[in-house]
């Protein structure tokens, strides 16, 4: 992803999604308002990904609420002038609310699942009656699919033109119906993902592209590719030069594990590593854009840790799920807040400080060329990047192109000291963003960033002369 400069954009952000009636956070405290906007972009968070329901766009068959979409603009403006991108995401879980769900409005839910076994979130999915309702909307016998387009079609005709816009998830988690037990294998199902998946994508695309040429629309695999299946999207070229891969990493046996009182399995670390490998084949695949869109969900500082430091490895961004708990009908953990940044949703001061300390990690929100590697060691707190000084596009970056880099104070209380190759320090010192601007003739540019005492004291062990030898 590039921003309008051809700089690299490297998004670290949160998922804020309002799950029941209206389907809108509300400009209150526990809602969303300018303080929530400024809580993010001081704490180095540059991208959200905004939930805007089926249910809430198009409440009636073939009928848009343009009231809907004025509440979510709301947020999406405020989002925009503090320099935060917006991923609109049609959010989805359970198919509906008959499903101890949320996402597609009830004129489109099946009739005659009474007396089908009922579960909630997740172990629902796996229900009969949950299975019908996708095979339905995949099968498409009464034309869902045209209504759930001309929804996306109203949502892009609204927002192509808006600042900081990021795209469009054209559906959250799509459940593959009574395909899901092929889908479960670590082939994946290539049957599904091409036949129905990946044909369902390019006729919303094609609508979208419309009425919108030029923001990216971004496509999920099948749910369970977070844990591990393959996925097959993308084996049939899709002709769009704007897409975007978004994808969820969680371990099915995390659960299991934590219960047992320890840390990461080798199950979850070979799993998790295995998602990130497929993504990047999927992403090259589609020749696509990449991000994280979902992680975490819970309080494990720790692994939230570990999966941050797996993107920066793969070099892609990541959206942690939940920014706030907003009453969140589906997410384990429900009615604990676990998924939530903060003990209280009223409450911004009452922010998790572990949690945060996991997920404010310096990095590079905008390159003035392309990254090679950079991340970040917690434990020495010290943070690397190097980038080439030619862009994405392949032209020598502008002179005086700014890198900028989020140095969070959450790591770095008394300040930080940097060392640049290749550039110099624009910024002022200790700013919470730092700007580089490469040199001239440099082809590449490292950054180290690391406690401005740790560095002062290796600094002045070097430059003390030797003791003299006693005489």
């Amino acid at each position: 992803m590039v921003d309008r400069e051809g700089r690299v954009v490297i998004l670290h952000g949160v998922n804020a999604v309002w799950k029941q009636a209206p389907y809108w956070p509300p400009d209150s405290v526990d809602g969303f308002t300018a303080a929530d906007a400024d809580w993010l972009a001081e704490h180095g968070f540059n991208a959200v990904r905004l939930g805007v329901l089926f249910a809430g766009v198009m409440p009636q068959r073939g009928v848009i609420d343009h009231g809907y979409l004025d509440r979510m603009d709301r947020v999406v403006k405020l989002l925009a002038s503090r320099q935060i991108y917006v991923m609109i995401d049609f959010h989805q879980d359970l198919f509906g609310e008959s499903y101890a769900g949320e996402g597609f409005p009830a004129w489109a839910h099946p009739a005659r699942t009474d007396g089908l076994l009922r579960a909630g979130f997740p172990l629902g999915y796996v229900t009969p009656r949950v299975s019908r309702a996708f095979d339905g909307f995949w099968n498409d016998p009464e034309g869902l699919q045209a209504a759930y387009a001309d929804a996306w079609v109203a949502v892009a005709a609204r927002w192509r033109n808006a600042d900081y816009l990021m795209g469009y998830d054209l559906i959250n988690e799509p459940w593959s119906g009574g395909h899901w037990p092929a889908c479960a294998r670590p082939g994946g199902c290539a049957g599904f993902e091409q036949d129905k998946l990946q044909t369902f994508y390019e006729r919303v695309l094609a609508d979208i592209r419309a009425v919108d040429r030029d923001n990216i629309v971004w496509i999920e695999p099948q749910v369970l590719f977070e844990f591990g299946a393959d996925s097959h999207l993308g084996k049939r070229p899709i002709d769009d030069t704007q897409l975007g891969l978004s994808w969820h990493n969680y371990c099915i046996a995390a659960p299991l594990v934590k219960a047992a009182g320890g840390g990461e399995s080798k199950t979850c670390t070979a799993l998790s590593r295995r998602v990130y490998r497929n993504a990047d084949a999927v992403a090259r695949r589609l020749g696509s854009a990449s991000v994280l869109s979902e992680f975490g969900a819970s309080d494990d500082a720790p692994d939230i840790a570990r999966v941050a430091a797996r993107a920066d490895e793969h070099r892609v961004g990541w959206m942690y799920w939940s920014y706030k708990d907003w009453g969140d009908p589906t997410t384990q953990g429900q009615g604990t807040g676990a998924q939530s940044m903060f003990l209280r949703d009223a409450d911004l001061a009452s922010v998790k400080l572990a949690k945060l300390k996991a997920l404010e990690r310096p990095f590079p929100q905008a390159i003035a060329g392309v990254p090679l590697a950079y991340g970040f060691d917690a434990d020495s707190r010290r943070f690397t990047l190097r980038y080439t000084t030619t862009l994405a596009s392949g032209q020598k970056a502008p002179r005086n192109a700014v890198t900028l880099v989020h140095v969070p104070a959450v790591h770095y209380p008394q300040g930080y000291a940097v060392r640049v190759s290749g550039g110099r320090v624009i910024s002022a010192g200790n700013a919470r963003q730092l700007q580089i601007v490469a040199d001239a003739a440099a082809s590449e540019v490292t950054v180290n960033v690391q406690p401005a005492p740790l560095m002062d004291a290796q600094l002045e062990r070097r430059a003390s002369p030797p003791a003299s030898p006693a005489g």
